[in-house]
């Protein structure tokens, strides 16, 4: 059985910042990249938001370059979906099926997955009109109308960022009442060009054929008519579902199923550190995810050199 001093859970920019950190602090990280490696910016084209790429970079693009760079300093990668963690006693048990490695120190960066609506052509045109970032990809719909789909806070703060864009923002909500906050709703009714569609679903989106978003199939549950809008793009908004299945039941959650950290990076077991999405239900950016991979590097490395002390404060932190 391979026993490692740091394994890192993840291959987005919070794993792949976490390996390259804990690399050049000789740690030898490895790294379980996952089945579909690469985090959520393998889905998307254009990054214009990433520091240091003036004319922006292609997702996967920057992924391969962040993990070569990793690689270049010793960090190893294995490919495969992680079956089974054991957090009650250090060194950690980390299974990929019938194999099993050991960690003294655990970085969990596992991300979180957007929901999408289930059509299928809606992940087949993702970076090309379909978006599930208003923030990553509001920038490329200036000037042209949009919509969002959805009825809760995601969708209002998708509406109310494109708001400041795009010439119309419409929402769809399948419901005839919003499930968002009342601040929230008043703020997205308040804006003149955000409008709002009741009891409706999306049936299709066009135009895959070209690849690019020209329309919304539409059908309004009451009275079951369908209609088209034109639009140039559509942002899902109906949440992300954090993936932590794994530390179920180990580590603890907040109630939307997010990992607690406290004092930076740390969990609620001592040794295992989270960084990016799978602990960030607010930013949800790739820079943020990076730099929070780079917290629990440092923080593992000054936990397994000794240096790194739980506060009192960071225990009431976990337990509330």
């Amino acid at each position: 059985m391979s026993e490692r001093q740091v394994i890192i859970i993840g291959s987005g920019p919070a794993g792949l910042t976490a390996a390259l950190y804990a690399a050049r602090a000789n740690l030898k990280p490895l790294v379980i990249e996952g089945i579909d490696a690469g985090g959520q910016l393998m889905l998307t084209t254009m990054v214009e938001n990433w520091p240091g790429y003036r004319d922006g970079i292609m997702g996967p693009d920057l992924m391969a370059e962040l993990r070569a760079q990793a690689e270049r300093f010793g960090a190893e990668f294995i490919q495969g979906d992680v079956t089974a963690v054991d957090l009650s006693k250090p060194p950690f048990n980390v299974s990929l099926g019938k194999t099993n490695y050991l960690a003294h120190t655990l970085i969990l960066a596992t991300g979180a997955s957007a929901k999408w609506l289930d059509l299928g052509v809606d992940k087949k045109l993702s970076g090309r009109g379909v978006s599930t970032c208003a923030t990553c990809d509001g920038f490329f719909f200036k000037g042209l109308p949009v919509a969002v789909i959805g009825g809760g806070d995601t969708a209002m703060e998708e509406a109310i960022y494109l708001s400041k864009l795009a010439t119309s923002v419409t929402v769809i909500h399948r419901r005839d009442t919003l499930r968002a906050s009342k601040v929230m709703q008043d703020k997205a009714m308040s804006i003149p060009n955000i409008s709002f569609l009741w009891d409706t679903e999306v049936l299709d989106i066009k135009d895959v054929d070209k690849g690019a978003v020209s329309s919304l199939v539409l059908r309004n549950l009451k009275t079951g008519e369908r209609s088209e809008l034109p639009i140039d793009g559509v942002f899902i908004g109906i949440g992300h579902t954090p993936n932590t299945v794994l530390f179920k039941g180990q580590l603890a959650m907040h109630d939307n199923g997010y990992l607690k950290t406290h004092d930076g990076s740390r969990t609620s077991v001592s040794g295992v550190f989270a960084a990016g999405d799978v602990q960030d239900h607010v930013y949800r950016q790739a820079v943020t995810a990076a730099g929070s991979g780079c917290m629990a590097a440092i923080d593992a490395e000054r936990f397994l050199s000794g240096t790194l002390h739980d506060s009192s404060a960071a225990h009431l932190v976990t337990n509330s």
